[in-house]
């Protein structure tokens, strides 16, 4: 499943999206993540299928992940980080964000992604749907050139869904992580803006 371009989303609304499910159809919303979702998406964290992939740890804090998503509510002023929810009957199955690499003004061009989706609703298009949206985001909004991120090297699913997106790879770093007691190499990626705006007249 590939949304059309949410133009709307940017303005403090939502996407509404049919996402085909395995048998059932069913409706994705889109939108900011907040300090509410906390809960849910702790536990999202809790499942080793998703915190494995990633580079949190076990045992997540819903205060700690309330105080993260409370701090992008409302962004600060002139940041153009976007942290999104996806959400199935009003519960949320998916996070994505674009991240500031950090305060160097050269750098400012540069964000990096990260996105995880509960084990429940994997390979349903909930993936897809939020790297759409936020590949929108940048590349039309943001002032994103360059779009950065790093993938277990054996995630095979993850690397097929960022090339899918226009990702490529850029190098391998060894021993980057300690996942479930070994070092691990991951891959990293990126994407450049593939038409970058132009002067309009």
């Amino acid at each position: 499943m590939r949304p059309s371009r949410p133009s709307n989303l940017w303005h403090g609304t939502c996407a509404v999206l049919p996402c085909a499910a395995q048998e059932d159809p069913m409706t994705l919303t889109l939108r900011r993540a907040k300090a509410s979702d906390a809960s849910a998406i702790a536990e999202q964290f809790s499942d080793p299928d998703v915190y494995g992939g990633t580079l949190q740890l076990p045992f997540p804090s819903e205060e700690i992940w309330a105080q993260r998503l409370a701090g992008n509510n409302p962004p600060a002023p002139g940041s153009n980080e976007l942290v999104l929810a996806a959400v199935v009957d009003g519960q949320p199955v998916g996070l994505a964000g674009l991240h500031p690499v950090g305060a160097a003004v050269r750098r400012r061009h540069v964000m990096s992604l990260g996105i995880t989706v509960a084990r429940s609703h994997q390979g349903q298009g909930v993936g897809d749907a939020l790297m759409t949206a936020l590949l929108d985001y940048a590349d039309r909004w943001a002032q994103i050139l360059r779009i950065e991120l790093t993938v277990f090297h054996d995630n095979q699913r993850a690397i097929r869904l960022y090339e899918r997106h226009g990702f490529a790879p850029e190098g391998r770093f060894k021993a980057y992580a300690l996942r479930a007691g070994e070092y691990t190499d991951v891959l990293a990626m990126a994407r450049l803006h593939p038409k970058p705006p132009r002067i309009d007249g």
